[in-house]
């Protein structure tokens, strides 16, 4: 495999390094040291070439409501129903499902345009500021992040601000 071949797919295995590739904002000499694939040289001129391949950075609006509700917990869901079944489920994995008047967990259900780009886009800015997120779900027209009860208000605003700004997927 070639020099250039195996940075492009190092850069894959990075997607931060990708996407500052895609915004122009990449120091090539400190990537190619970060993703150690050869010579520092002859990687960042790899890297310089593949950056003028890629579609530019690029985001758009999703048109989406953002509300938050309180009490959510998790339950064990079981084969033949039961009580807790009864609840609506806001999100279910395997055999557990969040649902209300259950827990102290806050949700922040987003329904709308909404997508699993959204919900990459909305983790990741959530884990900058430093929110940690319990569970996190999307389907249909709903994505749903679950956070401790104290955290709900500063994720409904970060949710908010991150659906306004999805960066967009390369055609390419």
């Amino acid at each position: 495999m070639t020099l250039a071949a195996d940075t492009r797919r190092a850069v894959r295995r990075n997607p931060f390094v990708f996407e500052a590739l895609r915004a122009g904002v990449l120091n090539y000499t400190a990537a190619a040291r970060f993703l150690d694939v050869g010579d520092l040289d002859p990687v960042a001129a790899a890297l310089r070439r593949y950056a003028e391949e890629l579609p530019s950075y690029e985001s758009d609006s999703r048109d989406a409501r953002v509300t938050m509700r309180s009490g959510l917990g998790a339950v064990e869901l079981s084969e033949g129903g039961g009580e807790n079944d009864d609840n609506e489920a806001l999100l279910a994995v395997g055999g557990h499902a969040l649902v209300p008047d259950t827990g102290s967990l806050t949700g922040v259900l987003a329904t709308g345009e909404v997508d699993a780009r959204a919900l990459a886009h909305v983790l990741d800015r959530l884990a900058v500021e430093g929110i940690d997120v319990t569970a996190a779900g999307v389907a249909g027209d709903a994505l749903l992040i679950a956070v401790d009860r104290r955290a709900g208000p500063d994720a409904v605003r970060v949710v908010e601000g991150a659906l306004a700004g999805v960066v967009t997927t390369p055609t390419d």
